[in-house]
């Protein structure tokens, strides 16, 4: 190891979001607020109304997208997040909407 900048530490979580949470954009705001703070994985719609997102990326930006789903965007009406931590994978370096 040399020395120089230490690299942020990295974390990925996987989050399912029950409530009111489809039909209110809450796909596209999770996008846009995850490209904008660098973080990678994806959010979809789930057939039993929930949505579910992965965030891999700086430890602070990746907290900071969990702490924000538990309100999502202004139509929404969040009544429960499931957060499981996991290792991050590095498999993805851009933050995609599947549908």
């Amino acid at each position: 190891m040399g020395e120089g900048t230490p690299t942020p530490e990295r974390k990925r979580a996987h989050v399912w979001i029950s409530g009111r949470v489809q039909g209110v954009f809450f796909r596209a705001h999770t996008a846009e607020r995850a490209r904008q703070r660098g973080v990678a994985g994806f959010v979809r719609n789930l057939p039993d109304g929930r949505v579910e997102a992965v965030f891999e990326g700086d430890a602070s930006a990746v907290e900071e997208m969990v702490a924000w789903c538990h309100q999502g965007p202004p139509r929404a009406r969040v009544e429960s997040v499931e957060v499981r931590w996991e290792e991050p994978r590095g498999d993805s370096v851009e933050f995609r909407i599947l549908r």
